[in-house]
C-alpha cells in the first residue's frame, strides 16, 4: 500500500478498493504494534514477552496460528547466502538476546545498539514471516526508549537496506551507519514538520 493509502486507512477507516484484505490487515495491525511500541517508552528494556506481543499484533489476522509464535518450520531469507537459526536454537538465541539487550545497552550509543539489535534479531529469524517488521519495531523501541526519534527506511532504500543487512553478517558498520544516516534524516524531517530552518 501506498503512504497515502495506509493513512486513509489507520486515519480515516476507509478501505481503498481492489487492494488485497492481507494488506489491509497489515497496515491497521501493523499500526496497532507502532501503537504498542510507544507503551513501552519508559521501560528502558525490551523482554521476550514485548517480542512475542508486537508479532502477535500485527500478524493475527494474516495467519492466527504463527501471530506470537517461534516458527517450527525451516526458513531462509531470500538471496541471503547466510542460513538463520535451526528451530530448535530460537528459544536460546532470543534469551541470550533479551540478556545481550540488558548487559550491553548501556556499551554502546543508542543508535548503535538500536542498530546491531535489529541486526542480531534479523539473524535469528525466529518468525515464520514478519521478522523484518518486527526488526524495525524492536530498533525503533530501543530509540524511542533513548529519547530518540523512529529511524524510518523509505521504499525507496529498501535495496540498500538489505543488501547492507547482508553484507552486515561480516561487517555491520555500514549497516549501523545507514541506520544512523536513517536516524538524522527522521529527526531532520521532524524539524521541517516544525518549521525549524536546519542547521
Amino acid at each position: 500500500m501506498t503512504e497515502s493509502e495506509t493513512k486513509v486507512l489507520i486515519e480515516d477507516g476507509l478501505t481503498v478498493g481492489g487492494r488485497p484484505l492481507r494488506d489491509m490487515f497489515e497496515a491497521v495491525d501493523h499500526a496497532k504494534a507502532y501503537d504498542y511500541m510507544f507503551t513501552l517508552l519508559r521501560n528502558k528494556e525490551i523482554t521476550e514477552k514485548d517480542i512475542l506481543y508486537l508479532h502477535k499484533l500485527f500478524y493475527q489476522n494474516i495467519d492466527a496460528g504463527f501471530a506470537g509464535r517461534y516458527r517450527d518450520i525451516l526458513v531462509f531469507i531470500s538471496g541471503s547466502n547466510y542460513p538463520v537459526t535451526r528451530v530448535e536454537n530460537i528459544q536460546s538465541e532470543i534469551e541470550d538476546l533479551c540478556k545481550w539487550i540488558k548487559i550491553k545497552r548501556n556499551e554502546h550509543h543508542p543508535v548503535e545498539f538500536a542498530a546491531i539489535l535489529h541486526k542480531k534479531f534479523v539473524f535469528i529469524h525466529p518468525f515464520k514471516d514478519g521478522n523484518g517488521r518486527v526488526a524495525r519495531l524492536l530498533m525503533n523501541t530501543a530509540l524511542i526508549q533513548d529519547g530518540y526519534l523512529p529511524a524510518l527506511i523509505p521504499p525507496i532504500l529498501r535495496t540498500d537496506y538489505i543488501s547492507l543487512l547482508e553484507k552486515a553478517h561480516i561487517d555491520d558498520k555500514p549497516f549501523i551507519n545507514f541506520i544512523a544516516e536513517r536516524e538524522l534524516e527522521s529527526q531532520k524531517d521532524f524539524l521541517r514538520l516544525l518549521h525549524i530552518p536546519l542547521p
